[in-house]
């Protein structure tokens, strides 16, 4: 045999056909947040995602904050690369056309009360009877079991539940809860990553399972090793504000045109160019400054040397020493200064979608990018049940079926 020619070009490998989930059915029977997100970021990648609403009570995320011509705003983002379709799986009819749309479809995410797809006789024998392969993702706020499992669960009472927010605040405050929907957004990323990995599994096994997923657990890891801390160590962090016990000078100070820049030093040597370039070099000797923690518990001291310079110099004098003394800062942006900013310019963060409803508006682009197979956001969210007859007459569904249909009103 002759041996293989080491110069040799490689193998040519055929060139992909689009983003890396093109061909991935997904069903997003789930409202509001957690769920529909983890649908919009698998649809930003390629998937064929099918919003699944009720015929008379849409997903109230499309009337969650301001709307612009009676349109809810925030749908229009978390609606992206979805096609939408009303279904009311409580009528026979409704149950057998989504068994139908199980047939083909690779993921369904559902966020309702645990036994409420039971009550309906399309829990997981029947969901997998009819797709053996299917992924079924259950989102909740507790989870499926357990003593608080058929309790309404919202992303609020994650972040109070997971003790995000008794670390949150000023020590002499009350606990402070995130002005937007934290927990759900971290569920909805960790969701996403479920549904890859039971789809690796898939790939191994040939079978599809069930995903449980609590709003209250992926929170409480993001929190770091607090349950460590308290088994090993007897410890319960405290509320801290803007400092961290682990590192000073941390947090945020006011510059001299009022506006507010954020510190950290994270890192020592970042930590001693700071007081470098503050003036105060000579705190860099102090027994004490050598770690993190001992810096933390000599704070005050820290931060008086580093607010009073930052508040003798205006927001772009400030930056602009910082970046010079390659120490660690960050302007306090509104989502004004974000749309201006130029590093998520350069990113193409924020990118503009033609609607049909709204004209060009602009939003968060895809989460991240990836040099062979990028992900796009193709169209915006669609009014609800806009592709009803197109999803439904695809999987063979004649003119009479759907009048049937709308006739007992699963439609």
């Amino acid at each position: 045999m002759t041996p293989p020619d080491p110069t040799a070009a490689p193998p040519s490998v055929p060139a992909p056909t689009g983003p890396p989930l093109t061909g991935l059915r997904v069903l997003d029977l789930a409202t509001l947040f957690a769920g529909p997100l983890a649908a919009t970021l698998l649809g930003d990648f390629g998937a064929e995602v099918v919003k699944v609403e009720h015929p008379r009570k849409p997903d109230p995320s499309r009337g969650h904050g301001p709307s612009k011509d009676g349109i809810g705003l925030w749908w229009k983002m978390l609606g992206r690369n979805k096609r939408t379709i009303t279904l009311d799986l409580s009528r026979p009819g409704g149950r057998a056309t989504l068994l139908r749309l199980a047939e083909t479809a690779d993921v369904i995410i559902e966020n309702f009360r645990p036994g409420t797809l039971e009550k309906w006789d399309l829990g997981w024998p029947e969901l997998s009877a009819a797709n053996p392969r299917l992924i079924l993702v259950r989102v909740t706020g507790f989870g499926q079991f357990g003593p608080y499992a058929h309790r309404p669960g919202f992303g609020t009472l994650a972040e109070a539940m997971s003790g995000f927010a008794a670390i949150t605040g000023e020590p002499d405050a009350p606990p402070t809860l995130p002005p937007f929907g934290l927990a759900d957004s971290i569920a909805g990323l960790t969701t996403a990553y479920a549904v890859m990995t039971a789809l690796a599994g898939r790939d191994r096994t040939g079978e599809g399972q069930v995903v449980d997923m609590a709003l209250i657990e992926p929170i409480l890891t993001v929190l770091g090793p607090q349950p460590t801390w308290y088994d090993q160590l007897g410890h319960v962090q405290p509320r801290t504000g803007n400092r961290s016990p682990n590192n000073a000078p941390r947090g945020t100070y006011r510059t001299a045109d009022g506006t507010w820049v954020a510190v950290s030093t994270s890192a020592q040597s970042i930590a001693e160019r700071v007081m470098v370039l503050v003036g105060r070099p000579d705190l860099i000797d102090e027994p004490w400054f050598a770690t993190g923690a001992d810096r933390a518990r000599h704070a005050d001291i820290l931060d008086e040397a580093v607010g009073g310079w930052i508040g003798r110099h205006t927001r772009a004098d400030v930056l602009a020493a910082f970046e010079k003394a390659e120490a660690a800062v960050a302007p306090i942006q509104d989502v004004r200064d974000v749309m201006a900013d130029p590093q998520y310019q350069a990113l193409n963060t924020i990118t503009t979608v033609d609607d049909p409803e709204l004209g060009p508006l602009r939003m968060q682009n895809v989460l991240f990018r990836l040099s062979g197979t990028p992900g796009a956001i193709r169209w915006a969210g669609r009014p609800h049940g806009a592709d009803t007859e197109e999803v439904l007459t695809g999987i063979g569904l004649s003119p009479a079926d759907l009048a049937a249909l709308r006739a007992e009103g699963a439609l």
